[in-house]
């Protein structure tokens, strides 16, 4: 009898561990405070490299100083290059991080809406498997697109078909379509999109740097 009680109680915790393992943990959310203000985004739990990779690198004050070193009107905001921090008014960024990539984490329902967080990374050319950049993130401004636009994608481009979601998606708040499953989204902004706009109207030179610095002055984890 007492074995069976045993039995039944390691059973038990068994279940219990397994259980606690597989529930997904909270949302984290991400605060940026930037020269034009605060942007927030949330993280997506199931591209959880990018997640953890991401809430590691805030928490060690990674991104604190950086710049948007690639700002695209109707297109996006991209920072999170280090060598940016102390950078010379004109110099060439984009090319500083981490010394590693993070595999591709593509999934159907995360797009690139407006207001998608998706990690930067080198070209197809000598990065077949599209891996992320360590480090380098952009969020989406994008632009509004027609129906007939995005079924034109789907046949020219070989786009996988769009949902229903994705199509009242793009063809409302806008987004960057030709970018799906080409570059990892693993969060959205949750508030400041204004200041997104805001950033991305910014006047820059020929690199799309902006002429004057705009700069992440602490980036933290919401508690």
């Amino acid at each position: 009898m007492k074995e069976i009680k045993k039995i039944l109680l390691l059973s038990l915790l068994l279940l219990l561990t397994f259980h606690t393992y597989t529930q997904p943990k909270s949302e984290t959310i991400v605060v940026f405070q930037t020269t034009k203000g605060v942007i927030k985004v949330k993280l997506y739990n199931e591209t959880y490299m990018h997640r953890d990779n991401f809430i590691k690198l805030v928490s060690e004050g990674y991104y604190n100083g950086v710049l948007f070193h690639r700002v695209i009107k109707d297109f996006m905001i991209q920072a999170g290059d280090p060598q940016s921090k102390n950078a010379k008014p004109g110099e060439a960024l984009g090319n500083g991080g981490p010394d590693y990539t993070i595999p591709a984490e593509f999934y159907a329902p995360f797009y690139h809406k407006k207001g998608a967080l998706a990690a930067a990374r080198s070209g197809d050319n000598i990065n077949p498997n599209r891996e992320s950049s360590g480090s380098q993130f952009y969020i989406v401004q994008g632009k509004k697109f027609t129906l007939a636009q995005l079924q034109a994608m789907e046949t020219s481009k070989k786009h996988i078909p769009f949902t229903e979601e994705q199509k009242i998606a793009y063809t409302t708040i806008g987004g960057t379509p030709h970018l799906d499953y080409a570059y990892t989204v693993f969060g959205e902004v949750v508030e400041g999109i204004e200041i997104v706009d805001a950033i991305a109207l910014a006047a820059t030179d020929a690199r799309n740097r902006p002429l004057e610095n705009i700069a992440i002055t602490k980036a933290y984890i919401l508690k």
